[in-house]
């Protein structure tokens, strides 16, 4: 991943789960590493955590299912000033419609079903959280 973009400066991964990753990717790298992390509902840098203008930053994610925590920082990366590179991976399993300039070491086609045609609907079984926001 640290080869799929040149002259990565930065990595940022959102907390917790891609920290070690982002981390391992930095290092790679040769890039400093930074993480982003939920204040008031919203992703932040924090802990004296800064990105410069024009610096060319690389968002790093374990898995992507909505895409929404990495956009969050795709965000924070583009606000700051600094060049966002892309989204690295090791898991997509989203649906393909994240608006991401996402690149993932595998793909996995997750199935998914309207609330009529749900097996686990079906037997009554409920849904416990949806992706690692536990969004309703």
């Amino acid at each position: 991943m640290a080869a799929w973009h040149g002259g990565v400066e930065a990595v940022v991964s959102p907390a917790v789960g891609a920290i070690p990753f982002g981390f391992a990717v930095a290092l790679a790298a040769g890039s400093r590493f930074l993480y982003a992390e939920r204040q008031d509902g919203a992703m932040t840098l924090r802990r004296g955590f800064s990105l410069r203008a024009g610096e060319r930053v690389l968002v790093v994610e374990d898995v992507v299912t909505t895409g929404g925590s990495a956009a969050e920082v795709a965000a924070l990366v583009r606000d700051s000033g600094a060049e966002l590179l892309g989204v690295a991976a090791l898991v997509d399993r989203s649906d393909g419609t994240t608006g991401l300039p996402l690149r993932a070491l595998v793909r996995i086609e997750a199935q998914t079903y309207a609330p009529e045609e749900c097996p686990l609907c079906r037997d009554g079984r409920p849904l416990e959280s949806h992706g690692s926001r536990h969004l309703a």
